[in-house]
Order: structure tokens, then C-alpha cells, then sequence
């Protein structure tokens, strides 16, 4: 049976109609009537169609149908491509179109949130974590996982309304990727091999709509790459502000200078960052509408948005989101309990677990409660650059008994209720990659086995107040720990508490909160002694695994090795020691990233396990930490699991006219 689309079945039978109306008009010439006959008359014309206007495929939200009979945009059937995306994963159906969405921000470095369920990928992940199409409508690849195929959608578009097609991606890859000063080192996920042996991947692009990435090496965790990376940039916008593609070089070094920034490559990140540049064009969900640095960050619908429900109603359904900018924790908490907040997971942390559970009804919303991928402990930097506290965390029976010091479940009770488990940094128990070896390794209370093993590591003098002394006896064993978490949040508690189940053997351990645009100066220049954002990307790690790699540097604890590995030519980077077990991570995890078999590569990917479960590279309290997600009560088709955040657009309120944005 052959399908076809209502548009083409009209196209088809108007030609047939004129074609056939056409053959009526060459008659033959019928032969005289005889003289006397009575002349009959001619038949009448058949009388011709009434044109009909063409049906749309797709419906639209009202504000756009406004902007379309106002001639500011186009019909939403030339809005959208040929083949959009069909969303039913919405647990209520069908939407209502209109109103606005409220949530909180904490500033400028918080722009993280927007990702979460803003930004659009060439895959993404299904409910049950299995990949579909998204940017892509499809992909394939070779045998050998050395070629993979991409064929993005014909008729995209950005939200400017111009076209989206593979000039874009080949432009991120030869021109942001491939240039020097703006990609200073490629990241591992775009190579094959490692050191001097590394490739970075070809791209051709045969035509508009074809992507075809080569690889020297088998790539195949490619698919959780494309699900996990923006591959693509608005190449005829972004042109503009590159030095070696733009057609005036004379007038961008100007408005880099006017800007007052150092160089043409710090201007580009920021005419890059559409959050703090709204005119940039984006394929996402939603358009940017004033800069992420003001007190009300605002955003709203992306009319070209490529994503459409069962019925052909062009998503998303509500008209805007507004971000509210708050300082303190406990003014965020007001405005949940107020009623202020209408869909939020982002700082709604399991501390306030009781309080929220108090005043579901006073404040109109519920709570959804699921597992996130967190685990709250340090992150000991082995290679800082102060020499006594690297050597300290160099030694595994330091490590051992730093962990073994800390009361993991008073830490629970007393911060968080009860309601994590004690595990060090391991992939979750939903995760295919489990491993109860590395999960339960060193978490017992055991403050005498850890006085015996630092002792045994030749920290045995102690000064008048009981503090262990460095080995040279030239001050007390002490380091900082440091981390963007303000005083009074949960995080920062519960370092708190193990500072003091640290300082019952001896052990020194200050907090010291930052801003966090601080904390990122900090641990970019290797400057952190010791981190507490502990580690999360634990339920598919094998597709994230940069902490077990200590190649994430906000978790800290590879420091300048972590730095090296990423980018050789890093200032604040140095290879590990000759012999460091890392070094013997770095090559597992060369054999994980080309081996095809999924069974082998998590037999591979164990063995990192391993290593971790024998030198404790962290020193983590809990995981399996609930996360909460605020949701106001008339707010539907929100996933009942995790945070509930990762799709935004088929939300909906049941009463949209109650929820519009307000404007003072």
C-alpha cells in the first residue's frame, strides 16, 4: 500500500481535474444540421472548480498564527521541515498552547540549566535510554564502526528562519573545531587513539543533508557522543566574528576592542553564548529574549522549532520561560513554598525534603522523587601544586584513611535524613555498568584502622592541639577544601561534618566556598587543593567518563594531570609520574573507546573499576541521593521520573490563561 499526504493528494488531483478539463475543450467539429432541422442546442460547459485553499499539514500556538496573518512569519507548514520529529512520550496527551513557566537562576555561571532541557542534539535519549533521532532523522554506520553515516532534515531551519543543513556542522568541525585559537586541543569524544597516535575525525558532507564521519580508529560510543554534544554552529551568523572567515577584519578588531575583551576568540564565545547574545540564531526549543545577566531572564517559543505532537500541533506548547534570579538559598526555597516556582529540579536539593513535603499544599505544587546520578564527597587533588598536600593525597594510605575516618551515615542522618545510601563513586545500581566491588570499597567507620594507616604512611608527630605535623614537622597536616556550594546547603553541611570526623584523626580540613566563576578560575589554573563537588554521570558512564578519567577538571582530583591530558600544551598541566596507575586507566579506556562489542567493553571498563576500587582516587560519603522536582499543581505531561527536565516542550497547563507571562 503506497501512503500519501493530504497535500499531495490535492496537489495530484487538481492537476488531474486540469488535465482533464483541457481534453473537454478539443471536441471535433460536429457536422450541419440539414436545412428545417430544428438545431439542437450545445451542451453547457462543464462549470470549473472552485479553488480550494490548500489544507495545512501542522497547526500552530496562537502567537504565531497572530504573527503569520500580520506577514511577520511564514505559514508554519514552510516553518517546519519536510519530516519533523513526532513526540508522544507526554504521559497527558495532547496540549493546550499558551502561557509561561517560572523558575529560578542563580546567575550568569548557572547557564548550565538551560541545557537541560533546551538544547536539541542530532540523537537523544528515549525514556528507557535507548537513542532516537532528533536533529538527525537518521543514521547508520559500517561494520567496523569507522564510518558513520548522518542524514540530517530536509527544510530545517534556524530560528531566524534561515536554512539548517550541513554547512553548519562542516563549519563547527573545519572552522571552531580545526582552528587553533579557538580549539586550542580537539576533546578526546572527536578522536581516535591517543598521544601522538590521535586522529581526529574527517568530515564530508556529499550533499545538504549527508554527514558522513570517518574515523581512523572504530568509534563506537559515536551515537552517545552525537547524543551528548552540539555539533553545529549558524555558520552564516558566526562568520561574522571569526578572524580568519569574516569579510572585514579591520571592523572586528575594532568591536573586539570596543568590547573591551583581549582577543577575537574570547568576543567569538560570547557572540557564541546565545543566553548572552539573544540575536544568535538557535534550533532549540526556545529563543533567548534579553541576556542571562539581568534579573529576569526570559525566553520564548522558537517558531521554527522542528518538533511536533500526534496530531501535528507544532510544539512547545506554552509561550515562555522566565528565570527569576535569587542570591541565597532560602529565598528560592520562599518562592517555592509562595507558589512561584512552577516546574524546577535544578537546586532543589534533598535537604529540604521535609520543608517541601510540609507545604505541598500551601504553595499549589507536588513533588516528583526519583535518583540522580550525584554523590556528595571530596575530590583530593593528587596533583596540586602545594608539594606537602600532594604527597599527602599521593599515598593510598592516605586516601584509605581519610575515607575510613568518615561516619558516612551520621553525615546521612544528621544532613540529609537518611535518605542517601553510604557509596563511594560508582555507577548507579540501575546502571549496566554496576560494580558493588568499587560502590562498597573503604565506606565502614573504622577511625582506629584510620589513625593505624596514617601513621603507617609516616604522619605519626602531632602538634599541641592533636593535629598530625607534615613529615618534616615545618606545620600541621592541613588543606582546603574548596567548592561554589554556599553555606547552609546540603553539600556544604556535610562537608562540614566530615571536616570534624577528619580532625578526630588529625586531619585539618577547611571549607572555603567561593562564587563559582571563581572556582572554575581556580581549578582551571590547578589552583584547588582539594574539591567537594563529588561526581556524578553515573548511570551511563561508559558514554560520560571523564571524572574516572580525572579528565573533568571542576572534579578535581587528577589536577594538573587531568589538565595535560586534555591539552598537552596546557601552562597549568604535567604528565603523571612515570609508572602512576593513570597512566594504565588512560590505556584500558584506549581499548573501551574501540571496542565494538558492548560485553567486552564493559569487561573492559570494569578493569578501570577496579583500579579505582584499589587506589580511591576520591573519597566520596553518599550516592543514590533523591532528587526532587517541584511542579505546580495544572502543570501535565511532566516525565514522573528524574528530574523530570530533559523535555520541556509537550508541558502544558490545564488552565494556559492563568499562566501567562507577566510584564511590569
Amino acid at each position: 500500500m503506497v501512503s500519501i499526504s493530504r497535500r499531495e493528494f490535492l496537489r495530484v488531483s487538481g492537476l488531474a481535474t486540469a488535465a482533464s478539463l483541457a481534453a473537454a475543450c478539443v471536441q471535433p467539429v460536429a457536422p450541419a444540421q440539414p436545412v428545417g432541422a430544428v438545431e439542437t442546442p450545445p451542451a453547457a460547459a462543464p462549470a470549473a472548480p472552485t479553488p480550494q485553499p490548500e489544507v495545512p499539514r501542522y497547526k500552530e500556538a496562537p502567537m504565531l498564527a497572530q504573527r503569520v496573518a500580520q506577514g511577520l512569519l511564514p505559514p508554519v507548514d514552510d516553518r517546519l521541515p519536510e519530516n519533523p520529529l513526532v513526540v508522544t512520550d507526554g504521559a497527558d496527551g495532547i496540549g493546550r498552547y499558551g502561557g509561561n513557566i517560572r523558575r529560578a537562576f542563580k546567575g550568569v555561571s548557572d547557564n548550565p540549566m538551560l541545557g537541560y532541557f533546551n538544547h536539541r542534539k542530532f540523537l537523544e535519549f528515549h525514556p528507557d535510554y535507548s537513542l532516537r533521532a532528533d536533529v538527525a532523522e537518521a543514521w547508520e554506520n559500517n561494520e567496523d564502526a569507522t564510518v558513520w553515516t548522518v542524514h540530517l532534515r530536509k527544510g530545517m531551519k534556524w530560528s531566524d528562519g534561515s536554512p539548517f543543513g550541513a554547512a553548519d556542522v562542516t563549519y563547527f568541525f573545519t572552522d571552531v573545531l580545526g582552528n587553533k585559537d579557538l580549539t586550542p586541543s580537539v576533546h578526546r569524544d572527536y578522536l581516535t587513539g591517543s598521544g601522538d597516535a590521535a586522529k581526529v575525525v574527517v568530515l564530508d558532507a556529499p550533499d545538504d543533508y549527508t554527514l558522513v564521519f570517518t574515523f581512523a580508529q572504530p568509534k563506537p560510543l559515536w551515537p552517545y557522543i552525537m547524543e551528548n554534544r552540539d555539533m553545529y554552529q549558524p555558520a552564516e551568523y558566526m562568520k561574522q566574528f571569526h578572524m580568519e572567515k569574516t569579510a572585514d577584519k579591520a571592523a572586528l578588531q575594532k568591536a573586539v576592542t570596543d568590547a573591551g575583551v583581549d582577543s577575537w576568540v574570547q568576543y567569538y564565545s560570547e557572540k557564541n553564548s546565545y543566553y548572552l547574545n539573544p540575536e544568535r540564531p538557535v534550533i532549540w526549543n526556545w529563543v533567548a529574549s534579553n541576556k542571562l545577566s539581568e534579573e529576569l531572564f526570559v525566553m520564548e517559543r522558537n517558531p521554527y522549532f522542528f518538533h511536533v505532537d500526534a496530531e501535528g500541533n507544532q510544539l512547545p506548547y506554552h509561550d515562555n520561560y522566565s528565570f527569576r534570579l535569587f542570591e541565597t538559598t532560602d529565598v528560592f526555597l520562599m518562592w517555592i513554598i509562595g507558589g512561584e516556582i512552577d516546574w524546577q529540579g535544578r537546586h532543589v536539593s534533598a535537604e529540604n525534603y521535609t520543608l517541601l513535603m510540609e507545604n505541598q499544599e500551601k504553595g499549589d505544587f507536588h513533588l516528583l522523587i526519583g535518583v540522580t546520578q550525584e554523590h556528595i564527597g571530596l575530590n583530593p587533588n593528587h596533583a596540586t601544586k602545594n608539594p606537602y598536600v600532594r604527597e599527602f593525597f599521593g599515598s593510598r594510605d592516605v586516601r584509605i584513611a581519610l575515607s575510613l575516618a568518615l561516619n558516612r551515615e551520621e553525615i546521612n542522618q544528621l544532613v540529609w535524613d537518611g535518605l542517601l545510601k553510604p557509596r563511594q563513586y560508582s555507577p548507579l545500581e540501575e546502571s549496566p555498568q554496576y560494580y558493588p566491588k568499587l560502590s562498597n570499597a573503604y565506606i565502614e567507620y573504622d577511625p582506629e584502622k584510620a589513625n593505624a594507616l596514617l601513621d603507617q604512611a609516616g604522619y605519626t608527630q602531632r602538634d599541641a592541639d592533636g593535629f598530625r605535623m607534615w613529615k618534616d614537622g615545618s606545620g600541621r597536616v592541613s588543606f582546603v577544601i574548596e567548592n561554589w556550594f554556599p553555606a547552609g546547603t546540603g553539600e556544604a553541611d556535610s562537608v562540614e561534618v566530615a571536616a570534624r570526623h577528619l580532625a578526630a584523626v588529625g586531619v585539618q580540613a577547611i571549607y572555603k566556598p567561593v562564587e563559582r566563576s571563581l572556582y572554575t578560575e581556580h581549578y582551571l589554573a590547578n589552583e584547588v587543593e582539594c574539591g567537594s563537588w563529588g561526581g556524578d554521570r553515573t548511570l551511563l558512564p561508559i558514554t560520560t567518563p571523564d571524572i574516572f578519567l580525572g579528565m573533568m577538571p571542576d572534579r578535581p582530583w587528577a589536577g594538573a594531570w587531568g589538565l595535560w591530558k586534555t591539552n598537552p600544551n596546557d601552562p597549568n598541566g604535567e604528565p603523571p609520574p612515570e609508572g602512576h596507575w593513570l597512566w594504565k586507566i588512560w590505556e584500558i579506556w584506549d581499548q573501551v573507546a574501540i571496542e565494538p562489542d558492548d560485553a567486552k567493553r564493559t569487561a573492559l571498563f570494569f578493569q578501570i573499576l577496579d583500579i579505582w576500587a584499589e587506589e580511591l582516587p576520591m573519597i566520596t560519603f553518599l550516592g543514590q541521593r533523591p532528587t526532587m522536582t517541584v511542579v505546580k499543581n495544572g502543570l501535565l505531561n511532566i516525565l514522573d521520573k528524574g528530574p523530570g527536565e530533559s523535555y520541556s516542550a509537550s508541558a502544558y497547563w490545564d488552565e494556559p490563561d492563568k499562566h501567562a507571562l507577566a510584564v511590569s
